[in-house]
C-alpha cells in the first residue's frame, strides 16, 4: 500500500546542514485503522478510518463494531490496493511501515476557500483604464463575449466566482523527517490547505 492519510499542522522553515533555508510542512500522520475490506477481481478497495470524534452515526457505528475497534473515527477514506494484500479488519497501519526518509511523495488536498472574487484577483486580470472618466471601470471583467455570432458565452470563460476551495495536488515533494513517537512527518516543501485539512500522501 503506498497510501497514507493524514491532517496538516503547520508550514514553518528549517535550515540544511550547509546552511540553506527551505520551507517545511508538518503533517500529522496518526495511526489508520482499516474499517472495511471490499475485494474485487482484480483489486482491494481498503476503507481507513483516522482522528477522533464523540458521536457516530448508526451506519458508523456498526462498522466500527464489525472492525472491532475501541475508537470512533471522524474521518473514512478509500483507497485502491492492486497488490493481493495479506490484511484484516481492525488492523493499525502506521506512517512507518509505508514511507522512509527520502521517499518522493505527492500530497493531494482542499485549498483554502476565499468566497466570491472578481476577475482581477480570481484570474489575475489588468482591469480597465484609470484616465477618460472610467473611475468605475478599474476592476471590470470587460466583454465577456461577441455579438450575433455565436450569440452566448463560451463554456469555462473566465468570470467572476467562488475561489478557493478546489482539491489541489503537489507532486515531487520530499519526506526530509519521520517521528515515530510524536506522528509527525516533515516533508520539504508547501501543500494546500489550513490547519487540521486533510490530506492524502501518495508514495511515488
Amino acid at each position: 500500500m503506498n497510501s497514507y492519510f493524514g491532517r496538516k499542522i503547520d508550514q514553518t522553515q528549517m535550515f540544511t546542514a550547509e546552511g540553506r533555508r527551505i520551507p517545511v510542512t508538518h503533517i500529522d500522520v496518526s495511526s489508520l485503522c482499516i474499517t472495511q475490506i471490499t475485494a474485487f477481481a482484480k483489486y482491494q478497495a481498503i476503507e481507513l478510518g483516522f482522528g477522533n470524534r464523540k458521536l457516530l452515526t448508526k451506519a458508523m457505528q456498526g462498522k466500527v463494531t464489525k472492525a472491532g475497534l475501541t475508537t470512533k473515527p471522524r474521518f473514512f477514506r478509500t483507497v485502491r490496493v492492486e497488490e493481493a494484500l495479506d490484511l484484516k479488519l481492525g488492523q493499525t497501519i502506521e506512517a512507518s511501515e509505508v514511507f522512509t526518509v527520502g521517499d518522493t511523495i505527492t500530497i493531494s488536498g482542499v485549498s483554502k476557500g476565499k468566497g466570491f472574487a472578481g476577475v482581477v484577483k480570481r484570474h489575475g486580470f489588468a482591469g480597465g483604464p484609470r484616465t477618460h472618466g472610467q473611475s468605475d471601470r478599474e476592476r471590470a471583467p470587460g466583454s465577456i463575449g461577441q455579438t450575433t455570432t455565436p450569440g452566448r458565452v463560451y463554456l469555462g470563460k473566465r468570470m467572476a466566482g467562488h475561489m478557493g476551495q478546489e482539491t489541489i495536488t503537489i507532486k515531487g515533494l520530499k519526506v526530509i523527517a519521520l517521528d515515530t513517537e510524536k506522528k509527525v512527518m516533515t516533508v520539504k516543501g508547501l501543500i494546500p490547505g489550513g490547519k487540521n485539512g486533510v490530506i492524502r500522501i501518495v508514495k511515488i
